[in-house]
């Protein structure tokens, strides 16, 4: 009678407990959705810097040997000494001097975007570039 007394109510616990213990642990879902279809792999861009042309090379050289960064002929090959001067100029004016050429150091040597007058307002003489005439 004993043993009745003692099993009982530890039968009658652990049914009462195990549906709040199952309650406690939540289900989780996956943390990402599965994707619908396959993804597309871009192309693998190219590592490394890529060479300068050879015209645009000889503008900057040639800028830099008028603003005395460069010394000799501009040789439209963007080489070591090239390289050098414009480091050189970047540094000199705080700016950065691992990537080169710098669009600020372009556009102090006068390559920048607003370097050359517009074909439509060279040939209009400057009396007539006036948008209001002067009010007296």
């Amino acid at each position: 009678m004993r043993f009745d007394r003692i099993i009982l109510p530890a039968v009658l616990t652990l049914t009462m407990a195990m549906p709040a213990l199952a309650l406690t642990h939540t289900r989780r879902g996956p943390t990402s959705a599965k994707p619908l279809h396959k993804r597309v792999t871009k192309s693998a861009k190219p590592v490394g810097p890529r060479a300068m042309d050879s015209e645009r090379a000889t503008q900057i050289q040639a800028a830099l040997i008028k603003s005395g960064y460069l010394t000799g002929e501009a040789s439209g090959h963007w080489d070591v000494q090239s390289e050098a001067a414009m480091q050189k100029l970047q540094a000199d004016n705080g700016w950065q001097t691992k990537l080169i050429p710098d669009s600020r150091a372009l556009i102090k040597l006068g390559l920048g975007p607003n370097s050359a007058p517009s074909p439509t307002t060279a040939s209009i003489p400057a009396s007539a570039q006036q948008p209001f005439p002067a009010q007296h």
